[in-house]
């Protein structure tokens, strides 16, 4: 199999690291990451502009990318510049409407591809621990439409969302695949309260609560009961996406680290010549190239059938939970203090990585998870 980026994403990569490395400083994302919004509506317009947001969806919705390698070549540009705009929710509920939406609610893809609206996945919920299937919130039938109550934890960028793709009960035990529904709920619906606070890596997040959120039949993505589907299917191209993200801020961690072993000098000599620490940095740089190739064989397998897939996905975030933390261990250890100070831009990379391995399933979730799909 050729795993050679085509010419266009080879154009794509280097337009989007260009424009990172010139735009996109780690003072501005610094800044950026600080504010009340937690990222920049004017940097999300630029992306828009640049076509890095349509090429996370297909031709057939507007975009001109959708694949397993088109999403990977984006999200290891944006690791490398740690951006923190909302380019996981446009992807994961982009995908959701792609997979399941009407007519009428697919004409949110071209505001999404635009950066004309901000989306959201409200799936997580208090103790649910990383299962797809644990969802207590509640959607009963009303009059023409439903009554949505429940709440949400850790909802990414949520107090800016403009839309909330949310995953509800309508029937069975909440561990229970079948009966989840999907809802695209607008973020000034009667009854929806956001609280928002800053992330330890940058950025926002939110918790939200719906309380009696009445919905139009129109709402509904997909059919009653069946949403579970759609949400790993989506969930799936996340977990890609944070995957290369991941590789990417390795990547410059681990350029940041040799830049260092090459000019601090120790009894007169730069570090970087000390066989110990040359040591630790080979297996440093090993590890990185295994999480490449997991990255590579996630992306291969992103349209096979389900199993290969969600295999093949799991492997990946097991393996980039694993090594994310060790990479970021390492460089913190080679820097020495000063590798933990705010100023420095490693500190940034090594949260971002740890709290990679924390979203849509860690190491240990996903290693559970990949033995029990072999065994289905």
């Amino acid at each position: 199999m050729n795993f050679q980026h085509t010419e266009d994403r080879r154009m794509l990569a280097d337009t989007l690291n260009r424009f990172v490395s010139e735009q996109y400083s780690f003072e501005t994302r610094d800044k950026i990451a600080r504010t009340s919004t937690g990222f920049s509506r004017e940097m999300w317009g630029r992306f828009a502009e640049l076509g890095i947001i349509g090429a996370l969806l297909s031709e057939a919705d507007g975009g001109f990318g959708g694949e397993g390698f088109d999403i990977a070549v984006v999200f290891e540009s944006l690791g490398r510049g740690l951006v923190v705009e909302p380019f996981l929710g446009a992807l994961v509920v982009g995908q959701a409407i792609t997979k399941a939406g009407t007519d009428r609610q697919k004409t949110l893809l071209s505001k999404l591809i635009e950066g004309g609206a901000f989306a959201a996945l409200a799936h997580d919920e208090p103790g649910s621990h990383y299962e797809l299937s644990k969802v207590s919130a509640r959607a009963l039938p009303h009059a023409d439409g439903w009554v949505l109550k429940g709440a949400k934890a850790v909802v990414q960028q949520g107090e800016e969302a403009d839309v909330f793709l949310v995953s509800a009960r309508t029937s069975g035990d909440d561990d229970a695949q079948d009966g989840i529904s999907l809802f695209l709920v607008p973020r000034d619906a009667t009854g929806l309260a956001v609280r928002g606070y800053r992330k330890i890596d940058g950025g926002r997040a939110a918790e939200v609560v719906f309380d009696e959120v009445h919905l139009g039949d129109d709402a509904l993505l997909g059919g009653k009961d069946a949403g579970y589907a759609t949400l790993e299917h989506s969930i799936g191209f996340g977990v890609l996406a944070l995957c290369a993200e991941a590789l990417g801020a390795m990547d410059v961690a681990k350029e940041h680290t040799l830049e260092y072993l090459r000019t601090r000098k120790q009894f007169g000599v730069a570090i970087g010549s000390f066989q110990a620490l040359q040591h630790r940095m080979a297996d440093v740089l090993l590890e990185i190239e295994q999480a490449r190739s997991a990255v590579i064989n996630a992306a291969a397998a992103l349209g096979a059938d389900r199993i290969a897939r969600e295999r093949a996905l799991s492997a990946a975030k097991y393996s980039i939970g694993r090594i994310g933390t060790r990479v970021a261990e390492e460089c913190i250890q080679l820097h020495g203090g000063i590798g933990m100070t705010w100023e420095l831009p490693l500190a940034h990379y090594a949260k971002r990585l740890v709290m990679i391995d924390h979203q849509l399933g860690d190491e240990d979730h996903h290693l559970e998870r990949y033995i029990s799909l072999g065994r289905s």
